[in-house]
């Protein structure tokens, strides 16, 4: 096989792990093939004929050099090893190559920028900014309190389903990154919003069969964008004068921020924020969902009495 083919074949069977084993998204699996194919580009350039197994580690430190000329920035470049290890760490583990490349491959120093969270007091400022007699804040608030109280991502949250939401043991199903689901304890002042929310806001919007579990929905009775989510707090945020960048997930580093300061257990932080799952049958069985809302109950604002 020549080294052309022979890296097309790999980058084909590539593809195929990342999305049948890794369960990555499209967005995901295009930009990690968009770093293998910038390698073999390079390659082309270069006029170097090797096939994946042949290279060593001074051709890929060649090749950040040849990045770094065309002026990618050092986070660009970050994102490109970051993809080429994984490339790597894949043909190691089905038995292609003996040999890892990229192993001592160095990136450029990144500095770590922290983002932005809001202290409790600026989260109750924010969502107490809130008119409520509009019916659009009703749900505002109730979509806001979810945030906060489950760490939820924005897409999380615009997926949510009715049919979904467990009031009697205040837990709510969500179905994360790659259609994973994990159970999610929900506070009863967020639960106390949803349901005025559908008893007095949602029932009155027009209504589709195709929409009828969508949770969120926008005035026309279809589901609300990430980018409404996105503008309904930058406006709350104006409004209240918060001189901070923040968008819906600032609610989820807020969420986290908060449990991990007031002494919550890392392993309930990652396992609410969707870093592992749990089965949908396990929210009445298993023991791990009461030591989930005893943390929770402990260790964040919204669920202490």
């Amino acid at each position: 096989m020549s080294p052309t083919l022979n890296w097309k074949h790999y980058i084909k069977n590539f593809e195929g792990y990342l999305m049948v084993e890794k369960s990555l998204s499209p967005n995901s699996v295009a930009a990690y093939l968009h770093d293998v194919n910038l390698l073999l580009q390079y390659l082309d350039i270069e006029k170097r004929i090797a096939s994946p197994d042949e290279l060593k580690l001074k051709d890929l430190e060649h090749f950040l050099a040849h990045l770094h000329d065309l002026g990618l920035n050092d986070r660009s470049q970050a994102r490109i090893i970051s993809g080429l290890k994984a490339f790597y760490k894949y043909l190691i583990t089905d038995d292609y190559i003996k040999e890892d490349p990229t192993a001592l491959l160095e990136g450029p120093k990144l500095s770590k920028k922290l983002p932005d969270t809001l202290s409790f007091e600026e989260i109750e400022k924010l969502i107490g900014a809130l008119d409520l007699s509009k019916d659009e804040n009703v749900r505002n608030k109730a979509m806001l309190e979810t945030l906060y109280s489950s760490g939820l991502r924005v897409t999380e949250l615009i997926n949510l389903r009715t049919s979904h939401i467990y009031h009697d043991v205040e837990f709510i199903r969500v179905i994360g990154k790659g259609n994973k689901e994990r159970l999610v304890p929900i506070g009863s002042e967020a639960l106390k919003h949803i349901s005025i929310y559908l008893d007095h806001v949602r029932n009155k919007l027009p209504q589709y069969s195709k929409y009828s579990d969508i949770l969120f929905l926008n005035k026309r009775g279809m589901p609300i964008s990430r980018v409404m989510v996105f503008l309904v707090v930058k406006k709350l945020a104006q409004m209240t004068g918060l001189n901070k960048n923040i968008s819906p997930h600032t609610f989820r580093h807020s969420f986290a921020t908060h449990l991990i300061e007031g002494g919550a257990d890392l392993r309930a932080v990652q396992q609410m924020l969707g870093h592992s799952s749990i089965t949908t049958t396990e929210i009445y069985t298993h023991l791990d969902q009461q030591y989930l809302r005893e943390s929770l109950s402990l260790h964040h604002p919204r669920f202490r009495n």
